[in-house]
């Protein structure tokens, strides 16, 4: 028994699929293939249900599957000891992120951590603030940028950018003569926003049962610059942080909204720490080179125009 053959049976049974273990581990599928049969033959069993129309793990392999992860988790564990021993990193680093922060330099924050440490491999994932959050609590990324909202447990968290929800909107639209405006002025509005799950949506709906009504959800997007630019075409008030909505002036007008919750993003990794060092030298990087902001209150009332 091997530990490739190992690697190969769990990468087989997360993918649900020999091509896919395959193309992850960057092999040839026929070598994944034979690797498994192989351990099927040393072991007598089938640890593998071919027959549907994606790979399954048979009772045998439910039974070694546990085995086979803690055996390469101690390999690895193995080797990270000794990198940390020679003061050596390397190895593989997974964040992931928003589609879209206008406030955060992320390609710099990461270049800075590869001109430090080049043999570290990054991959970065986006998603939704609700996805990254289960997947950095489930281990498969080392560090997440994500919007505030409901955190898994065991989550560790720095506010690194904490700005103002206002309102976007076309130059010519009436609120874009006014300073100020109280979320009850977009009771009647077609609204953009960004889905349901990501923090910004999250601190619209907000505003809004504050102010006692349902939102209009007219446009949805993913990424919060198409957002803004469906703005700047007339087609309702998008709803955004203060940076991307002046990020797109004159396009767009910004319109301060009173009261309303605030737009944070939160640099955010596992309290108990990554296993690896590379994780862990990529978590010092991050939080030395991002601003850790105080948390701050909604936006108050000031002298001025509302609705």
């Amino acid at each position: 028994m091997e530990l490739r053959q190992l690697k190969y049976l769990v990468t087989v049974v997360e993918e649900a699929s020999f091509t896919h273990a395959a193309t992850k581990l960057h092999v040839a599928q026929p070598g994944v293939s034979a690797q498994v049969r192989q351990l099927e033959r040393e072991l007598g069993e089938t640890l593998l249900d071919r027959s549907g129309r994606g790979v399954r793990p048979t009772a045998a392999g439910e039974a070694i599957l546990p085995y086979a992860r803690a055996a390469l988790a101690a390999v690895e564990g193995a080797r990270a000891s000794i990198d940390e021993l020679t003061g050596l990193v390397r190895g593989q680093v997974r964040i992931g992120a928003l589609p879209s922060m206008a406030s955060i330099d992320l390609p710099e924050v990461l270049a800075g951590f590869h001109r430090r440490h080049p043999d570290v491999d990054i991959s970065l994932a986006e998603g939704t603030a609700e996805h990254l959050a289960l997947e950095l609590h489930a281990g498969r990324l080392d560090l997440a940028l994500l919007g505030a909202g409901v955190l898994p447990p065991g989550v560790a968290t720095q506010v690194v950018a904490d700005e103002a929800l206002v309102a976007a909107v076309h130059p010519s639209d009436p609120l874009a003569r006014r300073e100020r405006i109280t979320a009850g002025a977009l009771r009647d509005r077609p609204l953009i926003s960004l889905p349901t799950g990501t923090g910004l949506r999250a601190c619209a709906d907000e505003a809004c049962a504050a102010a006692g009504f349902q939102p209009h959800i007219a446009l949805e997007a993913g990424d919060p610059h198409m957002v803004t630019r469906f703005a700047a075409r007339g087609l309702g008030v998008a709803l955004v942080s203060e940076s991307l909505a002046r990020a797109h002036a004159p396009e767009v007008s910004t319109v301060t909204i009173v009261r309303a919750p605030r737009a944070r993003i939160l640099l955010a990794w596992r309290a108990d720490g990554p296993a690896g060092p590379a994780a862990r030298a990529l978590i010092r990087h991050a939080r030395a080179a991002l601003p850790d902001l105080p948390r701050s209150r909604p936006n108050s009332s000031h002298p001025g125009q509302e609705s």
